[in-house]
């Protein structure tokens, strides 16, 4: 970041599995709003984009690119999990069968952390996207203890990236090791890798950390290459509602060149009406700001 910007609609996203039923219902609400991004995890009611038939993921692909929409950023939930050798801080209340059952599954994904990688590449490549997500592992009591760990890991991955030419971007999450701003600036400093970045959600860590100006003040700014908002942290009646117009203006301010998605993130009943509303929002303060 360097030159002072402006964030316009052009720049606005969404995931699309939160602002429709359908991806034709997706496509129609970015239209509603002239937004020319938007991010994908899953299809409304099927499985992640990136563990699909490859048929199915051009198909979607072909029907964004001919509706004028560009995938921004595919939000996978690589390493999502408990790593082996890890023991979560919430521990779950399980039979010791139940417990096998889920250490094994857990190992099978570790294992196969790289050909998943290979796939959202894949997935990455047909949607025409050059950002993904990913996570840093289920949250265990010390995350500073398993942080050379996830600098290894993702090291690895980055060596990849970088011959995909895919930027991996690794996503604050309450459950996880990384989930604050001050977190991401701490494992940022032991992942050199311009290939590696984060995608920034303040909501995800509310209650927490205030997003701003304590939370934003600490992030590694040249580092963020996405953005997120919860439905909850822009809303104007939500109790939750973070200072969005603060942090819009210091991010034109400080010269940010990313996008901005909305995740709806209700499951209540209201996801589309909260999606309009969250949107509504969202286009008033780029108006403004």
């Amino acid at each position: 970041m360097a030159a002072k910007t402006h964030i316009d609609p052009s720049r606005i996203s969404a995931i699309t599995d939160e602002i429709g039923l359908s991806t034709l219902e997706s496509i129609a609400f970015a239209h509603f709003y002239g937004m020319q991004n938007v991010e994908i995890r899953n299809p409304p009611g099927r499985k992640e984009y990136f563990t699909l038939p490859e048929a199915e993921i051009k198909a979607d692909a072909d029907l964004f690119a001919k509706e004028g929409l560009k995938v921004s950023f595919v939000n996978s939930s690589l390493l999502k999990f408990t790593w082996p050798g890890t023991e979560p801080a919430r521990r779950r209340t399980e039979t010791p069968e139940a417990r096998d059952k889920r250490l094994a599954t857990e190992k099978l994904r570790w294992d196969q952390r790289i050909n998943d990688l290979q796939k959202v590449f894949r997935c990455a490549h047909i949607m025409g996207c050059d950002k993904v997500r990913v996570f840093t592992g289920a949250r265990v009591a010390d995350p500073t203890a398993v942080y050379p760990r996830i600098a290894d890991t993702l090291g690895e991955m980055s060596k990849l990236a970088e011959k995909e030419k895919i930027y991996l971007l690794l996503e604050n999450e309450g459950s996880q090791n990384v989930a604050t701003a001050a977190e991401i600036a701490g494992i940022m400093k032991l992942i050199p890798s311009r290939w590696v970045g984060y995608n920034w959600d303040p909501h995800n860590a509310y209650g927490t950390e205030k997003a701003y100006p304590e939370g934003y003040g600490l992030l590694p700014r040249e580092r963020m290459l996405n953005l997120q908002i919860k439905g909850k942290g822009v809303m104007p009646e939500s109790p939750e509602k973070e200072n969005w117009r603060a942090i819009f203006a210091a991010l034109n301010n400080d010269g940010y060149a990313g996008k901005v998605g909305l995740e709806t993130h209700l499951f209540d009943g209201s996801l589309i009406t909260a999606a309009h509303k969250s949107m509504d929002e969202i286009m008033k303060i780029v108006r403004e700001v």
